[in-house]
């Protein structure tokens, strides 16, 4: 009731605001990008979605086409980050390095490097990153319009194997 509606005398009503939960992170963020209809540059989202479909208690999956600096945002409140993309160069069936921030020439490009997200996060947060991890899974095949290759499935298996248990080490 409004101050005018109200009788005289009377105390005004008070109206409390909803209680807002605050959002809490996920401590392990797993972040895959690459495009489905490239072939085996689906590799990041596959083995997101297949990490995702295990229900793991404290970890948030995350996808999109590519890295961009507004992901560094994506990085708050989190204990670690293990970022996955499909990779040429990658050694069979896949590859697993720990990163650190750094300004490359990516920074200003289309395709940004998970290193520059961290330096993005450094400079935007004024803190380092969480500690964060790159997984790049094996790659041959990019046509646009097919499906990932046999060898880049098999790559993909035994990456998800080994991402059951990195997961699960904590």
């Amino acid at each position: 009731m409004s101050a005018v509606g109200r009788a005289v005398g009377a105390p005004a009503q008070r109206h409390d605001a909803p209680e807002l939960e605050a959002v809490v992170p996920a401590p392990l963020l797993v972040f895959g990008w690459g495009n489905p209809s490239r072939g085996d540059d689906a590799l990041g989202p596959l083995f997101v979605e297949a990490i995702e479909a295990m229900k793991l208690p404290g970890v948030e999956c995350l996808t999109d086409f590519q890295l961009q600096v507004e992901h560094a945002l994506d990085l708050r409140g989190r204990k670690r980050v293990l970022f996955v993309d499909a990779s040429a160069d990658a050694a069979a069936p896949f590859t697993v390095e720990r990163i650190e921030p750094a300004r490359d020439a990516s920074f200003t490009t289309h395709a940004v490097s998970p290193q520059a997200i961290l330096q993005v996060f450094r400079e935007v947060e004024a803190e380092p990153p969480p500690p964060c991890w790159l997984l790049a899974i094996r790659g041959d095949a990019w046509e646009l319009g097919t499906a990932p290759s046999d060898s880049a499935r098999q790559n993909l298996k035994e990456a998800i194997d080994w991402g059951r248990r990195w997961i699960a080490k904590g």
